[in-house]
């Protein structure tokens, strides 16, 4: 049985490795979405001080990677929100 400590660790490890060979602009993206849980593209902008194009660009790069989903905002529609994934340790990394 693992502790939310171990878990933690883990899933710190498992995104270090995900991310390793990705741009900066994608691993800063990551970094805010790990501290800050799920945001808009915007307000990753906003903390990053990433352009929206940047930041556009850092979340399809850990989408590829399947380091983080996306889905529609349920107050605003036209916005997307994105979140870490943690992913099953049993399941192949690519």
């Amino acid at each position: 049985m693992t502790t939310q400590g171990e878990l933690q660790i883990a899933s710190f490890t498992e995104l270090r490795d995900a991310i390793q060979d990705l741009p900066p602009s994608a691993k800063l993206v990551a970094l805010i979405l790990k501290h800050e849980g799920t945001l808009s593209q915007r307000e990753i902008a906003t903390k990053s001080h990433l352009s929206e194009r940047t930041v556009r660009y850092g979340l399809n790069e850990l989408q590829q990677v399947d380091v983080v989903e996306s889905r529609t905002s349920l107050q605003d529609a036209r916005k997307r929100l994105y979140t870490l994934t943690v992913r099953d340790s049993h399941q192949d990394s690519r």
